[in-house]
């Protein structure tokens, strides 16, 4: 047990509101030192101290106010236990019972123990209690590990220090070391878990994400339930840590704990989080500023996480060592070792360095190791023994390193490998290997992406499209992406994709085009890897256009032929297509969980079906889809059992562009709805519109089909209607007829979906066409909240208008944070000035939307109109 504060003695009890104001002005004063410290981590561990002393001192003198029985004791538990107190962190206490007292059969020691916990919080102690005798902390901690944790770190605080004493030898008794080191790393994994098992999210938990102060905890809880040390320069006494890594990981948790005592002072409560709204500031108090000096702009924001990256990413590392170290010195190992080759052994499935200085002695060896690691049956990770060598080499891996050629060609065949590239690279990255290896990777380790698109950093973002493309080639992930599975089936060299997600985005925050910075890097990689002329051409190629694929899809009108052609075009050939979608694919799964929808998935797909046919040689042929699609639709109508020729009257009423636009299922579902219901003059007046809702058979929200008259504030009252509603538009597809009516097409998406799609279809069937009936101005957009990191890092509103190829119609492009109503408040504009819209694509990536319209309207032909209409836009979305 932990005795760094030692009990009180016995003091004049205070009078309760003096009592409170003396806490009150104390405890500023050390949280004004902690403010003043500026960057410095040197005074922090004691002023953590002061202030888990001035609780005790405080609970001390509540104790004895209290009147507490002289045979029970208070113990400080949990983080209070190790004696320090973070500023706004809780103070966990346990009032110990001895056998023959309970509350619950003495009114007096009840009223006692009601009046101290009461006191406590009236004294500005946020206090945890609990009471419990030491058999029922027995009892406790042997059904929970957690418990068990918390009462590995008690220490007296006031009371009786025999019943302390008979409880912490019982209690050591009757803690199994073995047995808390698995329950403990098992809750440390589950933790990792909720965390994406990376110390790199752009809101990271500095206590309890992976290379997180709990990490460190984790540790020290083990070691002292194993009687192996108390604190670091213990372990390295015993040999568990060397002095360096006992130096580097006092370092890092000065610094993670510095961050962590302004988080709470900036917050002014208890926030681990690093949340975008605070970090500014938090980074401000370390004493950084926006560097604006330099060719991209540096936030003070991110000079504060990479430096948390950083610290996190050598906790993370030296975590595992003491780990694998500990596990190692409680479990002896009876597995013997086993030549691999005459540098490296395996050890129960590990891969141990033959000696310490093996890497110094040769250095070849550093990049081997992951080539074994990929091509050794068996192998599944690495000893601490080697762990520590790698830690201990980075010093080795120069310029002179990275240009040998010896490394170079190993490089070059880990990447070969037909498996365990994934988890080469990602430990790799982890041991710090591949940054110092790949100098340009170094340099994206830990940069924060502003964006409002990723929610990784970009190595991690890197990392993660690596492991996507991976994915692709393995036949048990083939359920989450078919399509592209099979397209990897065919595929000869997968490595090609893998350099080309390597590189994709590492060019980023550079300044500039970080494509075309990446295609240079790439090609520099390739002509030094000895990566053949052809294949280097099209990993440049795939680096270089890795946007433009998606870029197309999302804007674009895909039943245009003349997009379809001019993309074949740029493309190429079919082995160019197929690599740029699979790493597009890969590139947008990556980047967030929000960001893939199964519409997303379809645009990517049709627009590869659309190229693959004319780089086919089949030149695009209008007319002949057209007939096909009829053809298809005519079938399914068939089906459905609908009378001969119902469909007539409403296709003669729809031209070419309709049935480029829309697919045979959506074809012959429009005609089934309308068809009963289409009069020689219409909609019957008793009914002025038709709104029909089914599942989208995208496999994703719902498709909502809309038939009415047309008029000027169609969209923008069916945007209206959507955004009071709750639900998102993902694709919009706006067709007038002949007859003066408009055939519109929605796809949407909301919360609720699944569960109540039934529900929702009536509802929207019901109220949007109640809606369309009523008369009187558009309604008022909603205001709804806008996120934190909208807030944190706004993207400035950017609208472009520019006629399309035939000079016919308009392509607005628009680019703003996300909000609720976004959408609907673009529609109101152009519906005041008259403008129609003919299509619309909702692009929302992550906080931020880039939507394009197709639109047409006489205020677009003047140029004084057509400004009026940009700045109108601007003013909505700012």
């Amino acid at each position: 047990m932990s005795s760094l504060a030692a009990p009180c003695s016995a003091t004049p009890a205070a009078d309760l509101p003096a009592l409170r104001a003396q806490y009150q002005q104390r405890k500023s004063a050390l949280l004004q030192s902690l403010r003043d410290c500026g960057a410095s981590t040197r005074n922090l561990h004691g002023v953590l101290q002061q202030l888990g002393r001035l609780a005790d001192e405080t609970l001390c003198q509540l104790w004895q106010r209290a009147g507490m029985p002289a045979s029970c004791a208070l113990l400080a538990v949990g983080g209070f236990g190790r004696g320090e107190l973070f500023p706004h962190s809780d103070v966990d206490v346990l009032l110990m019972l001895p056998e023959d007292l309970s509350p619950e059969h003495d009114a007096d020691l009840k009223a006692c123990i009601e009046g101290f916990i009461g006191s406590c919080w009236d004294a500005g102690l946020e206090i945890g209690s609990s009471v419990r005798s030491i058999r029922d902390c027995l009892a406790e901690a042997e059904k929970d590990v957690t418990v068990q944790t918390s009462l590995l770190e008690a220490r007296l605080i006031a009371g009786h220090s025999g019943l302390f004493t008979l409880f912490s030898n019982q209690f050591r008794k009757a803690v199994d070391p073995q047995a808390f080191l698995v329950a403990k790393t098992l809750e440390m994994r589950q933790r990792h878990n909720k965390f994406d098992n990376t110390p790199y999210a752009l809101e990271p938990n500095c206590k309890e994400s992976p290379g997180g102060l709990r990490d460190l905890q984790l540790i020290l809880w083990i070691t002292k339930a194993a009687g192996l040390g108390n604190s670091w320069d213990e372990l390295a006494r015993t040999g568990l840590a060397t002095p360096h890594e006992a130096r580097q990981i006092k370092r890092n948790e000065a610094l993670l704990g510095l961050i962590r005592a302004r988080l709470h002072l900036i917050a002014g409560r208890r926030e681990d989080r690093l949340v975008f709204d605070l970090q500014t500031a938090v980074a401000e108090s370390f004493g950084w500023r926006n560097d604006t000096a330099q060719e991209t702009p540096v936030r003070a924001s991110e000079q504060l996480m990479r430096q948390y990256y950083w610290a996190a990413k050598a906790v993370s590392q030296l975590n595992q060592v003491l780990l694998l170290n500990i596990e190692e010195r409680l479990n002896p190992t009876t597995h013997a070792l086993r030549p691999i080759n005459e540098r490296f052994f395996e050890k129960a499935g590990m891969i141990e360095v033959a000696s310490d200085d093996l890497y110094h002695r040769h250095p070849h060896a550093i990049l081997e190791t992951f080539l074994l690691y990929e091509s050794t049956v068996g192998i599944r990770g690495l000893s601490a023994r080697t762990l520590r060598a790698l830690y201990n080499a980075r010093s080795l891996m120069t310029a002179r390193f990275r240009n040998d050629p010896v490394n170079r060609e190993t490089f070059r065949r880990i990447l070969m490998q037909p498996a365990g590239i994934t988890h080469a690279i990602r430990l790799m990255n982890q041991t710090s290997v591949l940054g110092r290896y790949l100098w340009v990777f170094r340099k994206i380790v830990g940069q924060m992406q502003h964006d409002l698109f990723h929610v990784y950093t970009v190595d991690q973002h890197i990392l993660m499209v690596l492991r996507n493309v991976r994915r692709f080639f393995m036949a048990e992930h083939a359920h989450e992406y078919p399509f592209c599975s099979q397209l990897a089936a065919g595929w000869d060299k997968p490595w090609i994709l893998y350099i080309a997600a390597l590189f994709h985005d590492i060019a980023k925050g550079r300044g500039g085009d970080h494509s075309e910075l990446g295609a240079r890097d790439v090609r520099r990689f390739c002509l030094q890897h000895g990566i053949g002329r052809q294949d280097s051409k099209l990993i440049e190629f795939l680096v270089e256009e890795h946007l433009t694929l998606s870029r197309v899809a999302q804007k674009a009108d895909l039943s245009d032929p003349d997009v379809i052609a001019g993309f074949a075009k740029r493309v190429g050939n079919e082995r160019y297509l197929t690599a740029l979608y699979l790493l597009t694919v890969a590139d947008i799964r990556g980047t967030s969980p929000k960001v893939w929808n199964a519409w997303k998935g379809k645009l990517l797909e049709d627009l590869y079906r659309y190229t693959l046919r004319v780089l086919g040689g089949r030149a695009p042929d209008p007319d002949a889809d057209i007939e096909a699609r009829k053809r298809e639709a005519l079938t399914q109508l068939a089906l459905h059992a609908e009378p001969f020729e119902s469909h007539k009257r409403l296709w003669a009423t729809l031209d070419v562009s309709y049935f480029m636009r829309h697919e045979a299922g959506d074809i012959a579902w429009h005609a089934r709805q309308i068809a009963r219901h289409l009069g020689p003059g219409g909609l019957d007046p008793a009914q002025p519109a038709l709104v029909r809702a089914r599942r989208s058979p995208v496999g994703e929200g719902l498709q909502v089909m809309v038939y009415t008259a047309d008029r000027a504030d169609l969209f923008a009252r069916i945007c209206g209607y959507f955004d009071h509603a709750g639900f998102s538009i993902i694709d919009a597809k706006v067709h007038t007829a002949n007859n003066g009516y408009a055939l519109d097409t929605f796809q949407i998406v909301t919360s609720m979906l699944p569960e109540h799609y039934q529900e929702l279809m009536h509802m929207v069937e019901a109220d949007l066409a109640q809606a369309l009936a009523t008369a009187g101005p558009l309604p008022t957009p909603g205001r709804g909240r806008v996120s934190r990191r909208v807030k944190s890092f706004p993207v400035a509103p950017r609208v472009d208008l520019q006629p399309d190829d035939k000079a016919q119609r308009w392509l607005l492009s628009i680019s703003a944070s996300d909000r609720p109503g976004l959408l609907y408040l673009v529609a109101r504009v152009l519906a005041r000035n008259e403008i129609s819209v003919q299509l619309a694509k909702i692009s929302t990536l992550g906080e931020r939307v880039e939507d394009t319209f197709l639109v047409q309207g006489p205020a677009l032909q003047q140029n004084r109109l057509q400004i009026a209409v940009e700045t109108e836009l601007l003013e909505a979305l700012a």
